[in-house]
């Protein structure tokens, strides 16, 4: 074989050598594999997260944490405005009872929500309870601490009136210092100018 030859062939074995080579570097992909568990995953592009991120790769998705349900307290002024309540809010036998703007007068809503909690006592002799004077955020702590204790005083009158035992009967005033809605509007104000009803055990 000529020089030539011979040059020619030692060119064909580098090269096959350099491809033989390459070939075996590259990973062959491995089929009928199972991916790792973990959280479940859609490919595709998906939205960046806010503030930045790379589009496309895979999306977690997550499961979304339950929606608070909305509150099912009517707004007062209509039917069924008193609200049921025992040792500082949950239901319970006794509805509290709201008041108009600086006034410790009883509506004739409040009569009768009061009505049928003199029933409710009654029934239940062994009961003792705290009636709790509340009062919306306007005016100042003093005046709406005494404010609080002549609403107080009005439910216990109206409650002793018709045959409940005073001596099962305390009072004590908040004013302002406890809201039931922590708004700053006359809704929010409606439902904290109150009576609310505590049981003692």
């Amino acid at each position: 074989m000529n020089r030539d030859g011979q040059g020619v062939l030692r060119w064909m074995v580098v090269g096959a050598l350099v491809a033989f080579a390459a070939a075996g570097c590259t990973k062959t992909p491995e089929v009928g594999l199972t991916p790792p568990s973990g959280p479940e995953t859609v490919t595709g592009p998906s939205t960046p997260p806010p503030g930045g991120g790379r589009a496309g790769g895979a999306e977690t998705r997550v499961t979304p944490l339950p929606v608070p349900r909305e509150s099912t307290l009517p707004p007062p002024g209509s039917a069924g405005a008193t609200t049921a309540a025992t040792g500082g809010g949950g239901n319970g036998p006794l509805q509290d009872v709201f008041f108009d703007y600086d006034a410790a007068t009883l509506t004739d809503e409040a009569r009768r929500a009061l009505a049928e909690d003199a029933a409710w006592l009654k029934g239940n002799a062994q009961a003792r309870i705290t009636v709790e004077g509340h009062c919306d955020e306007r005016g100042t702590s003093e005046y709406n601490l005494a404010l609080g204790e002549r609403r107080a005083k009005a439910v216990r009158d109206y409650l002793v009136a018709a045959g409940i035992d005073a001596g099962r009967i305390r009072t004590i005033s908040y004013g302002k210092e406890r809201p039931f809605a922590p708004g700053h509007d006359e809704a929010s104000w409606q439902q904290n100018r109150r009576a609310h009803f505590t049981l003692d055990r």
